[in-house]
């Protein structure tokens, strides 16, 4: 009698024991984060390539942009000059490590490009800038290593 009973709570705590589980939780470690479009800021990089070298920079404003590209190529000969604009968050405007990924998105009214930290923004941003449907859009991740 005490053999069966120790042989039927021998099988009852084992069957509980194989059927206990441990309570896993798993650590998001992305934040969604809401984009809106005041918080995009269009940035304006410029190149201009002279007989004495090349020379870059990024401003805030198109005519900023201009004017710092005209003041580099002064009393030189300038071979190419291009001003490039981008869209950027403003918490990462001055962070150029930051941008990793980089997005373009065509749409039935226009085109643009920019540059984000995360895929996840990136596709937001690129739906924040799209007027009217995307026709095509890309992303370009830079990996670092």
């Amino acid at each position: 009698m005490r053999k069966s009973i120790l042989i039927i709570a021998t099988v009852v705590l084992g069957l509980i024991n194989a059927n206990a589980t441990n309570l896993k939780t798993t650590i998001n470690s992305v934040t969604p984060v809401e984009i809106t479009k005041d918080e995009l800021v269009e940035v304006y990089d410029w190149t201009v390539v002279t007989t004495k070298g090349e020379f870059s920079g990024t401003a805030p404003t198109l005519f900023e942009a201009k004017k710092r590209s005209n003041l580099v190529g002064q009393n030189e000969v300038v071979i190419e000059q291009k001003i490039t604009n981008y869209f950027v968050l403003k918490s990462q405007m001055l962070k150029k490590d930051n941008r990793i990924f980089f997005w373009e998105v065509k749409s039935e009214k226009g085109y643009a490009k920019g540059f984000s930290n995360s895929e996840f923004s990136a596709k937001q941003m690129i739906n924040l800038v799209a007027k009217g449907d995307i026709i095509s859009y890309k992303i370009i991740i830079n990996e670092n290593k």
